[in-house]
This record gives structure tokens, C-alpha cells and sequence, in this order.
């Protein structure tokens, strides 16, 4: 069987889809973020995906897309295969650094705007809840009505979606089926997606025709990498699982868990995954995975 489209899900396929194509990222960002109808994006700017920090010796992050309005709103969207804690920590981090590098010297607080951070997840991570949409806010913790404005989170669970999840907002829909229902197996584009102009250029893009030798070897050493990482991690769980029973339910079950994360992070820094993949991964921080390689 030939291959005739490329997984949008991917690194090299999302930011290509995303990344330099102002009307779609605006299409998207409208269809997933709890954005009321005064609030919808009209106009962005993209802005460089590495945040530097702006005290020396602090940590420096990259995120997929990021933009921002012509309300000095700001937008970044992270499309990420597995999850982990570590991730959801990194979330936080890079939304705080965004909001805090508004601040310059001698402006107003009042003059900072909000950051929304919209994370597309290819993994399920709330097993408690048939729910694939989570919105987080700074809220009171009793009454909901009380907002502090300023940082607005958005995790999708793509595994949970069904086009029947939702029934009252078409692009959503749209969207979250371009992102779920194509991939390598794709021969056919149903009509509706084709139909929405946004959306029918994304699917011209991933037609594997137009990618060189080169950006398919690097999807295929993506999909490979995000194999290897399942395997690793499901074997941390089972072992770190084995050796925490046998050594105490509290001590025993970390120290193993601590283990499993060193070795994993060997393993898949030996198959060529990048450092940050691997922090997210294992949860080990820079200074440990530098100790790892002297």
C-alpha cells in the first residue's frame, strides 16, 4: 500500500501545517479555545518559538507555534504525543514566561494581556471523566465566578474525541477530525473537510508528494522515537511498579520509579531523541541529564 498523506500529528507536519499560515492558526485557535464571540482573534503576528529567559542562567524552552493578536494577546499552541506531568509542568512554565516577559520597565500590570495555551494531547490522561476538553482558569476556590484574568490552559485529549462528542460547533468538529482521522492509512479526504478552505489547504500540505527525501526520513525517525518512548515508558511503569512492591509501597516504589527514569533516559538519548523530549519523557531535569553524559 502507497502512502498518500502524512499524519498532521507529527513535529515536522504540524509546524509545517501551522507555523507560517496566519488565517489557519487563527481558524484553529478560534474552533478549540473557550473564546466568547467578542473575544475571537481577527489578526496575529507569529512570533519565535524559543523562550529566552530574561534573567541570564535561566531556562530556555520551545514550543511549537506561538503568535500573538493585535490586542497583544498571546497564543501557544504545543501539539505532544504522550503524556506526562513533567509536560504538564512545562505547560505552566512556558505560559508564566510568556506573561512575565510583557513586563517592562516603568510599565503598567494593567497593561499586560492574557496568555491562552492550547495543548493538543495524542494520549489520554484523565481516565476519570468521558470529558476531552479541559479549560483551567485562576478561579476562587468557592465560587467559580471570580476569575483572576491572565492565564487561560486548554488540554484536548484527541484519543477521546468522536465527531459526535460536540454538536454545536462545526469548526471544532472540523478540525479535530483533521487531526484524528488522517494519517498514513488515509486514501480518501471526506468532502466536508476539503471543502473548508482552511482546512483543504492543510490537507494539500500533508500530501506526501510534497515533502523532500529528507522531511520524510525525518517523519519516519519521529514516529520511531515516539515508538520507542511508548515502549521505555510502559516498561518503566511495570518495573518501577515490580521493584517499588518489592522494596515498600512509599521508599521502594520511588527509588525504583528514579531508576527506571535514568535508564530510560540513556536508552533514548543512545536512539537520538532530543534532550527536551527526553525531560518531558522522564521528568529528569537538564543538570541530571548533563551528569548522565560525563
Amino acid at each position: 500500500m502507497v502512502m498518500k498523506y502524512l499524519d498532521p500529528k507529527a513535529d515536522l507536519t504540524f509546524k509545517k501545517i501551522f507555523g507560517n499560515h496566519p488565517k489557519r492558526l487563527i481558524s484553529l485557535l478560534n474552533a478549540l479555545l473557550p473564546l466568547s464571540e467578542e473575544e475571537q482573534i481577527q489578526e496575529i503576528k507569529y512570533l519565535p518559538t524559543e523562550l529566552v529567559p530574561q534573567l541570564e542562567g535561566g531556562k530556555n524552552t520551545i514550543v511549537d507555534v506561538l503568535c500573538t493578536d493585535v490586542r497583544g494577546r498571546k497564543f501557544c499552541v504545543e501539539m505532544q504525543m504522550e503524556w506526562s506531568d513533567a509536560f504538564q509542568q512545562r505547560v505552566l512554565f512556558n505560559a508564566s514566561k510568556l506573561y512575565v516577559s510583557q513586563a517592562k520597565k516603568g510599565g503598567k500590570y494593567s497593561e499586560l494581556q492574557p496568555v491562552y495555551s492550547l495543548n493538543l494531547i495524542n494520549d489520554i490522561f484523565a481516565h476519570d471523566t468521558p470529558d476531552f476538553i479541559h479549560n483551567y482558569r485562576i478561579v476562587h476556590d468557592k465560587d467559580s465566578n471570580k476569575v483572576i484574568e491572565g492565564l487561560h490552559f486548554t488540554f484536548i485529549e484527541l484519543p477521546k474525541f468522536t465527531p459526535y462528542s460536540i454538536s454545536d460547533k462545526r469548526m471544532m468538529v472540523l478540525w479535530l477530525r483533521f487531526l484524528t482521522e488522517i494519517n498514513s492509512n488515509t486514501k480518501e479526504i471526506p468532502s466536508d473537510l476539503l471543502n473548508d478552505p482552511e482546512i483543504g489547504k492543510a490537507v494539500e500540505e500533508l500530501e506526501i508528494s510534497g515533502f523532500t527525501d529528507a522531511e520524510l526520513w525525518a517523519y519516519d525517525k519521529f514516529w520511531d522515537s515516539v515508538s520507542v518512548e511508548r515502549t521505555l515508558i510502559d516498561d518503566s511503569y511495570q518495573k518501577g511498579k515490580e521493584e517499588g512492591m518489592e522494596k515498600g509501597r512509599a521508599e521502594g516504589k520511588e527509588e525504583g520509579m528514579n531508576q527506571r527514569s535514568l535508564e530510560i533516559a540513556r536508552k533514548m538519548l543512545a536512539q537520538g531523541i532530543d534532550e527536551a523530549m527526553v525531560m518531558d519523557m522522564t521528568g529528569l531535569t537538564a543538570e541530571e541529564i548533563k551528569q548522565m553524559k560525563l
